[in-house]
């Protein structure tokens, strides 16, 4: 069940919000993660089977203040039209391989020793 994860962290800069989005990200089960709030200072995580206090706690191990603000259920989104979605046919190219034929080569005086066995 994918679900929507709402933390409040404090953040002192960009570095700061970068290694917490590094850490979120690095967590099994996470699709997408961002930045939120008016001053970018909730990470908005979504994923799979995401443990959200394995999160906060990792986020307060190496950056500061988490703190939990929501989880929810995320609504799939079936909104996929049969009609509009056609197959592309894309040509044949019918190439391939060029031809090529191989010419032997043979020692300067090969003729001469032909008309020997012809004769």
């Amino acid at each position: 069940m994918k679900q929507e994860i709402v933390i409040k962290v404090t953040v002192n800069g960009p570095k700061s919000r970068s290694k917490a989005l590094q850490i979120a990200v690095g967590l099994s089960g996470v699709e997408s993660a961002g930045l939120g709030g008016q001053d970018k200072s909730q990470i908005e995580v979504v994923g799979d089977g995401v443990d959200a206090v394995e999160l906060v706690n990792l986020l307060r191990k190496k950056v500061g203040y988490a703190e939990l603000a929501s989880v929810a259920a995320v609504a799939e989104k079936k909104e996929v039209n049969e009609s509009a979605v056609q197959p592309v046919a894309w040509p044949m190219y019918g190439g391939g391989m060029p031809q090529t034929y191989i010419y032997p080569i043979h020692p300067p005086n090969y003729y001469q020793d032909l008309s020997r066995f012809i004769m």
